[in-house]
């Protein structure tokens, strides 16, 4: 593999990242435009989620500490 392969295959997933966050967003405009949920409703649901990888990520060090 060249690196100009590389270059591509990063140029690559830019691009999907681009249009999943595009998908992403222009989602949840429409749920918040339908009334179905609100901004308040996504930030605390982001922030709940975000803990809860943190928490995970501490548990398995915690778990790695103890098997040593």
């Amino acid at each position: 593999m060249t690196k100009l392969d590389i270059v591509g295959q990063i140029a690559d997933m830019k691009e999907i990242d681009y249009k999943n966050t595009l998908a992403i967003a222009s989602i949840i405009e429409v749920l918040i435009d339908k009334g179905i949920l609100n901004r308040n409703d996504i930030a605390l649901k982001a922030l709940q989620l975000e803990n809860i990888t943190l928490d995970e990520i501490q548990d398995k060090r915690i778990a790695s500490i103890g098997r040593k």
